[in-house]
């Protein structure tokens, strides 16, 4: 739990800090990635099979993001708490081979990560909660915990 609380701060800070009013002609739009931005993100080298292998985790982590909310949308919390728990929670973590790319990440970097499963270990139990009591809130917030998570993780590093 302890490493959850300052991935929330970075997440949080680095949202304010993306965050502004539109200015003249931009009509409130990013000008993220261009060549003028400077990408000040601790760059993490892994050998090139663990990288793609991470890459192809976290593109699933977003489909089983995508896959939640749907479930949530459509009332079928058990669904929901399945595809969280098997793709991102603590069970996930063997499937990911978690511990074969612990060793190249930095302290900071790993403890993100163990947030963002837990916290999704967290949101499964959740889900479920609110299958029995038709509370929908308490799931939804700790489905925004799970993302937190992992936008303060690409906040802060980068694979290279």
């Amino acid at each position: 739990m302890r490493a959850f609380f300052p991935a929330i701060v970075l997440a949080t800070t680095t949202l304010a800090a993306c965050s502004h009013a539109p200015g003249a002609g931009d009509q409130g739009l990013h000008n993220h990635g261009s060549t003028s931005d400077i990408d000040a993100r601790t760059e993490v080298v892994f050998p090139e099979p663990l990288r793609a292998h991470t890459l192809s985790n976290m593109r699933d982590h977003l489909k089983a993001l995508a896959e939640i909310q749907i479930a949530l949308a459509e009332g079928k919390f058990d669904t929901a708490s399945a595809v969280a728990e098997q793709r991102l929670g603590m069970s996930s973590l063997k499937s990911h081979g978690a511990h074969d790319v612990a060793r190249y990440m930095p302290a900071g970097m790993q403890a993100a990560g163990e947030a963002m499963h837990r916290s999704a270990s967290r949101f499964a139990v959740e889900a479920q909660n609110s299958g029995a009591t038709g509370d929908l809130k308490p799931a939804v917030q700790a489905l925004a915990q799970v993302t937190a998570t992992c936008v303060a993780c690409h906040a802060g590093y980068r694979l290279r």
